[in-house]
């Protein structure tokens, strides 16, 4: 592989150039983003250089979507018509299942494999951009590609394979739904005008995803909305029991059951 192409350079496709450069890579990383991201990118080194798609696609072996989902729906539009016979094409984007269906459907020529890093950071932009952002995360891919895996091993990242439909139900409950609990928690919290004298620790944990800009998760709610009710349905059930059992000693149990649970999440037992 001698070069690649990263079609939206912000904070996941500019830390999949840093990690690909800090792994080894010694060909030419190509950006395609906006005027504004790319002489970002080229002033911090994160890409050789900048072009559009349709000069860019021509030249790469290996092209990674990094746009938002319906940014990435977009591309793969277009994208075939450019590649050349056998090039490997995959992406980030946080829901699975529209994107791998429009490539089942548009993508001929390239190899498509489904792509979803499980990392990032509230702030945006190639600046924020960091070699190690996927180091010790999972990274979900749709299918099995042994020259894809050992890349994104090679970041230090944990590569886990699930079909696409998977991969939006399980994100619906780790990610998506911890996203709408912090914003309806610093709402709530919002509400009194003197909370924030006491706010300690946990509040400022609890809230923090609630910083995300809605920009990046309109096109998330759009593609896996069912999965998220289902899972927002899973998650108020909960609350519902643990306000029943406010009063009672069963809540214990409860608390037994979560830390359980954490420590799992965790890695530990």
């Amino acid at each position: 592989m001698k070069t690649v192409a990263i079609v939206g350079v912000g904070l996941i496709g500019g830390s999949f150039a840093l990690a690909l450069r800090a792994s080894g890579f010694g060909g030419k990383i190509i950006g395609v983003s906006s005027p504004e991201a790319v002489r970002a990118a080229i002033e911090r080194g994160v890409i050789d250089e900048a072009l559009p798609l349709a000069e860019a696609a021509p030249l790469a072996d290996l092209i990674y979507l990094a746009r938002s989902i319906e940014g990435i729906l977009s591309v793969l539009d277009a994208l075939d018509q450019y590649v050349k016979p056998g090039t490997l094409i995959t992406d980030a984007g946080s829901t699975k299942v529209a994107i791998c269906a429009r490539a089942q459907e548009k993508i001929r020529r390239g190899r498509f494999v489904g792509g979803h890093p499980m990392a990032g950071k509230e702030a945006r932009g190639a600046a924020e951009a960091e070699a190690s952002l996927f180091r010790g995360r999972p990274y979900i891919l749709t299918s099995a590609c042994p020259e894809l895996e050992r890349l994104i091993a090679g970041f230090g990242a944990r590569v886990e394979i699930m079909p696409p439909g998977d991969h939006d139900v399980l994100v619906a409950l780790t990610s998506h739904l911890p996203q709408l609990i912090s914003t309806a928690l610093a709402a709530s919290i919002g509400t009194e005008p003197d909370a924030a004298r006491v706010a300690g620790p946990a509040a400022m944990d609890l809230t923090r995803l609630a910083l995300s800009p809605y920009d990046i998760w309109r096109d998330i709610f759009a593609t896996n909305a069912p999965n998220i009710d289902a899972a927002l349905g899973v998650f108020i059930a909960r609350l519902e029991s643990l306000r029943d059992e406010l009063r009672s000693p069963r809540i214990a149990r409860e608390f037994e059951n979560a830390a359980a649970a954490a420590r799992r999440l965790r890695g530990t037992r």
